[in-house]
């Protein structure tokens, strides 16, 4: 099997000016794991890690430059499933993990549950040896300026990959920091299995992004791989997802990326903008702002 990668960093609007700086940054994000991938690393090594790089950069709404909810706290959640073994680790509110897509793969891989949350979690990490670090070191100074000013509508949202490997073995992963000034304790869909997240080994992957419980609402991951299930490729699902959950909601706000397993990527949007990168053909990081795969690459 030939490796692919996708990756995105949200689904929202945000200033032009951004767009290049994003684009370089969703690029370093794929190059990392693309290496992984064709050293023979498995797909979610090479997912881990390229959303660890987007967790560190406060461009995005992830780790380090996550937004503050309206105490003032960084509150994140994230992500990571295993299609092989159809098994998934979560976690929900944690505030002392500087990369919470990293907590989510030691509860995948070892622990019985899937779901940790809260200070339950940050506790969790510590007992696993990872290492915990200071509320405040997860806050960039641009959010704790919206913070101050109240801004609620934010630039940048959540960050996801999803990889297949050598072996045709897909993973999916998603990681946020949630809305700004959102209630203390809200959570999206981006921990939720099927909604921020979904796969199923030899049929596809699918990743969430943009206004969380209308992700939620429909299960908007697994609609898109149970598409590809029903024989649609990647891009056609996507884009059949989008169209089912804009007919449902005003003004919906969502977005995903794709990829089945016949290595088709995929990606829609019904937001402004969709942050998407992937690698293309020729092993080469590709980039847009607009229309997925088939917009103008940066």
């Amino acid at each position: 099997m030939t490796p692919r990668l996708i990756v995105h960093g949200g689904a929202w609007d945000w200033a032009d000016a951004l767009d290049q700086v994003k684009a370089t940054s969703l690029k370093k994000s794929l190059s990392i794991g693309w290496d992984i991938l064709q050293s023979g690393g498995s797909a979610l090594d090479a997912i881990e890690k390229a959303v660890n790089w987007l967790e560190d950069d406060p461009l995005f709404d992830a780790g380090h430059g996550s937004h503050l909810n309206a105490d003032g706290v960084v509150e994140m959640d994230a992500i990571l499933i295993d299609a092989k073994t159809y098994n998934f680790g979560a976690v929900a509110g944690v505030t002392r993990v500087q990369y919470p897509i990293s907590l989510a793969r030691r509860i995948l891989e070892d622990t019985e549950q899937n779901l940790f949350v809260g200070a339950g979690a940050d506790a969790l990490a510590a007992r696993l040896g990872m290492p915990t670090v200071s509320n405040v070191s997860l806050m960039s100074a641009d959010e704790l300026q919206n913070f101050r000013n109240g801004v609620l509508e934010g630039t940048v949202d959540t960050v996801g990959a999803i990889a297949i490997d050598a072996e045709g073995n897909i993973a999916v992963a998603t990681s946020t920091g949630g809305t700004p000034l959102k209630p203390a304790g809200r959570v999206g869909d981006s921990p939720v299995f099927g909604a921020g997240g979904y796969a199923l080994h030899n049929v596809g992957g699918a990743g969430a992004t943009g206004q969380g419980e209308h992700c939620m609402r429909v299960l908007l991951s697994k609609y898109v791989v149970d598409k590809i299930a029903e024989g649609c490729d990647a891009q056609t699902a996507a884009h059949q997802a989008i169209d089912y959950v804009d007919n449902l909601f005003e003004r919906s706000m969502v977005g995903t990326i794709v990829l089945d397993a016949n290595g088709n990527l995929g990606a829609a949007h019904s937001t402004p903008k969709l942050a998407c990168g992937w690698i293309d053909e020729n092993g080469t990081p590709q980039a847009t702002m607009s229309n997925g795969i088939n917009g103008n690459r940066l």
